[in-house]
């Protein structure tokens, strides 16, 4: 292995290194909450603004931080949010006051954002051979779809053994370690743009309409779907990003272009990748209730309770997918990965009240296991692959923003359907723990209905050859060593 090869990969390591941190950020906190509640007297309403602060930054700025990248430098851009999420971490880890704990959060979404936004696009611009993209893409996605899990097991272990100010701390010694060698390990920006100009009219009106969409979602639940509350933000937000695309259709230098969307790779990757969040949110979060309310696992249990399903995607991610991409491309991998996780959640249907994880759970967690290991690869291969480098920083917004979305708004749906089917059981008479899995069961299809539309979606649409187009695209870009060792920003 030459210098620069080595480089690469130690380039990657620091790249999931940041994203493992932003990862992380949406379960630990989550299983923390109890004890920040009690600690920073929180009522049941506000201690929501912990989770919806993060939220809305974190959404309302992904499109947002991809398209600065491209302009700006995506080192410089990925450094900047790494420093941003450390500061904010340290402020969170060091919060004695509500207010300042949500705003410490709101912070931290920012960086994160940007950090997400931009990870994608530097491993791009590493990685210019296809198979070695392949290989990187299956690392970047193990850690997106593992890192999940990790978070509610780290989570655990640290407020129960430390105390919950250690969830945010964490990541101090890591952001500080990763924005210390960032400028020695990665690339410098090929094509910077920071003597074009910024689409601020179209930054603006996008973020706002991110940032209103998101924030209906995730209070959906609690207010009302129906209520005038979420009715009027969601159409708030649909008239404000009708702006924007007016607004870009117009300006001499959009922030987005519209014909972006005409590359059919990239357009049913942000779709796939929409039911496919919805699919994996409805998988994560409703098994975690079932073992925790149903079958009475406590949340270090529930953690270990998905290890079979993110070691068998490790192995998937870190070797076969890759192999399984150069040998077949992109759509067999993922509609058939799409195709397993649709099973893996149908079987969950079959989960009773008094379930056993071996008979029940444990089939479906290694099913869903080899579909998320085997889908994750090639759909940001599809997404990434389509796109010219001066590009990669707005399409990996999109797709970041797609999921993100898609996670919230599937999760949302199916919460809101499970509880309506739990209230009506608990009328007509049923125990609660029965209520509770009848809710469950439905949630479940509904689950394994995104995941199977998501692979009918890719199979049908999708373009095939795309590892080739991969390689006409690479050829595109200068085809000189990148100056690893240039510390310069």
């Amino acid at each position: 292995m030459t210098s620069d090869s080595r480089n690469r990969w130690i380039a990657l390591i620091l790249l999931c290194m940041g994203s493992l941190m932003i990862v992380l950020d949406t379960t630990i906190v989550n299983v923390a909450l109890p004890s920040i509640r009690g600690d920073l007297r929180f009522s049941q309403t506000s201690l929501a603004w912990v989770v919806n602060a993060y939220m809305l930054t974190f959404g309302g700025f992904l499109l947002l931080g991809g398209r600065l990248g491209d302009h700006f430098g995506h080192r410089r851009l990925f450094i900047t949010g790494i420093l941003l999420f450390t500061a904010a971490s340290l402020a969170c880890g060091l919060s004695t006051d509500k207010g300042f704990l949500i705003a410490a959060r709101a912070v931290q979404g920012f960086g994160g954002a940007i950090v997400s936004a931009v990870s994608l696009s530097l491993i791009v611009s590493l990685f210019v051979e296809p198979a070695d993209r392949a290989k990187a893409m299956g690392v970047f996605g193990f850690v997106a779809a593992g890192g999940g899990t990790l978070g509610v097991l780290l989570g655990g272990v640290l407020t129960d053994l430390l105390d919950w100010h250690w969830i945010f701390l964490v990541n101090v010694p890591i952001g500080i370690t990763v924005s210390v060698l960032a400028p020695r390990v990665l690339p410098p920006s090929r094509t910077p743009r920071g003597n074009g100009r910024l689409d601020a009219a179209g930054a603006v009106i996008v973020t706002a309409g991110l940032m209103l969409a998101v924030y209906a979602i995730v209070n959906g639940n609690q207010v009302g779907w129906l209520s005038g509350r979420t009715v009027g933000l969601l159409a708030g937000s649909v008239v404000l990003l009708g702006a924007f695309v007016l607004v870009e259709s117009r300006v001499r230098s959009p922030l987005m272009p519209l014909g972006l969307f005409r590359r059919r790779n990239l357009a049913t990757a942000n779709v796939v990748g929409v039911l496919w969040a919805a699919a994996m949110f409805a998988w994560f979060f409703l098994s975690a209730l079932y073992l925790q309310l149903v079958l009475g696992y406590s949340p270090l249990q529930v953690g270990l309770a998905f290890i079979p399903a993110n070691l068998i995607m490790a192995a998937l991610s870190l070797g076969l997918s890759a192999k399984l991409v150069m040998r077949f491309g992109i759509k067999p991998p993922l509609a058939g990965g799409l195709t397993l996780a649709a099973v893996g959640l149908g079987l969950l249907t079959r989960a009773p009240v008094h379930g056993h994880y071996l008979v029940n759970l444990l089939p479906s967690m290694v099913l869903l296991g080899f579909g998320a290991g085997a889908a994750f690869n090639p759909l940001l291969l599809a997404a990434m692959g389509d796109v010219e480098p001066s590009e990669a920083g707005l399409a990996s917004g999109i797709v970041n923003t797609s999921f993100m979305m898609g996670g919230a708004l599937g999760l949302a749906v199916i919460a809101s359907v499970a509880a309506s089917r739990t209230t009506h059981l608990i009328a007509a008479g049923a125990s609660h723990a029965n209520a509770l899995v009848g809710g469950y069961h439905v949630a479940f299809i509904i689950g394994a209905a995104f995941a199977a539309v998501a692979a009918a979606v890719s199979a049908q649409m999708l373009r095939a050859g795309a590892v080739d187009a991969a390689e006409e695209n690479v050829g595109a870009a200068p085809a000189r060593e990148p100056a690893f060792a240039d510390a310069s920003m």
